[in-house]
């Protein structure tokens, strides 16, 4: 709740301090000495009136019954503690679990078309007739998020909206009927406290917490710009996967999408099952494919099946790189390793090995 302290800040501080209280005991000259604070940070903490307004939240907390999760606590949800800027603190009103198996992030445009409502809607009603045991997040924005939401709770799916602004008002305000129900099968989340101020820079930053919640993000619709693209990328940056639903060739809503698949900054889906097959979810059994034990492989294979070693999944354009070829020259050697039930193609020019 102090100006100019963030959470990479904030972690710094404790850990020099040595605890929560020491922040607030130690003298100020040694509070200077701390890397990053500098004279105006240092003095913000000493002269603020940050506990004051501390208890006052801590009272509207009791109150509501709000949850909340701080990162040296046991049960500060893991994939957030695989995030060098996840929250300090953040609150929690629901009854989702955090840590749930799987967690997925849908996102996109707030001017989505009927065609991006609709695959969102039928992707979120697929995998929910797979029962799996996961759950949906989003922003709770107008669009893409919004529908994400709805037809989470139309399919018995738990979802949560991650805001950005305090438990003690909602926006839009539209959405207040949708947020009543999620908090009883899902949960809104925020890292603001009721302090903060309804402000379009906190939308922005509260996308990171809609990308390291979860293990995929997926893009329905976007702009050539916009908060949805910033998730994506964040998600990039957590090692999430990504994935993007194509649209038309100059449909100004599926620019954004459009450009992260060609770019391999995501991977092409257009169904569910596309999706599950890409996660790993794929729950009903297919005819195996044989594998050419002690297959017999060239040199030039052999160096690609290396490649690929290294990480569950490789683009086509990655191993190009590191091979130093053309893509039709790796394309025909990857066939050939596929024939020999080496390797499996996936969507998007990617690979894996089997």
């Amino acid at each position: 709740m102090i100006q100019g302290v963030g959470s990479v800040l904030a972690r710094n501080l404790i850990s020099y301090a040595g605890s929560v209280e020491n922040v607030f005991r130690i003298p100020l000259q040694k509070l200077l000495k701390i890397p990053g604070i500098g004279e105006v940070n240092a003095h913000r903490i000493k002269e603020s009136n940050v506990l004051a307004l501390a208890e006052k939240e801590l009272t509207f907390i009791e109150k509501n019954d709000i949850k909340t999760y701080f990162y040296l606590d046991a049960d500060y949800p893991k994939r957030f503690g695989q995030c060098i800027d996840a929250p300090v603190v953040f609150y929690y009103k629901g009854n989702a679990n955090l840590d749930t198996t799987k967690i997925i992030s849908i996102v996109g445009t707030r001017n989505a078309t009927a065609y991006g409502r609709q695959i969102c809607d039928e992707f979120i009603r697929d995998l929910a007739a797979k029962r799996y045991d996961f759950v949906v997040v989003s922003g709770l924005a107008f669009g893409i998020d919004i529908q994400a939401h709805k037809s989470s709770l139309q399919y018995g799916v738990p979802t949560i909206g991650v805001l950005g602004h305090g438990l003690n008002k909602l926006y839009p305000a539209s959405h207040a009927k949708t947020a009543d129900l999620m908090v009883q099968n899902g949960g809104l989340l925020t890292d603001f406290s009721t302090a903060a101020n309804i402000d379009p820079r906190n939308f922005v930053r509260r996308n990171r917490l809609i990308a390291g919640l979860s293990d995929a993000c997926i893009v329905v619709e976007s702009g050539a710009k916009g908060g949805a693209l910033i998730t994506a990328e964040i998600a990039a940056s957590y090692n999430r996967d990504v994935f993007a639903f194509p649209g038309r060739v100059g449909d100004s809503y599926s620019k954004g999408c459009n450009k992260m698949i060609k770019t391999n900054m995501a991977a092409l889906i257009e169904n569910a099952a596309d999706f599950e097959y890409l996660m790993g979810w794929e729950t009903t059994s297919k005819k195996p494919v044989q594998q050419m034990f002690f297959a017999e492989l060239s040199d030039e294979e052999q160096k690609i099946v290396d490649i690929m070693g290294r990480q569950e999944k490789s683009f086509i354009d990655h191993i190009c790189m590191e091979m130093g070829m053309t893509v039709g020259k790796i394309s025909a050697l990857l066939l050939a390793l596929e024939f020999k039930g080496v390797v499996d193609a996936l969507p998007g020019k990617m690979y894996r090995l089997r």
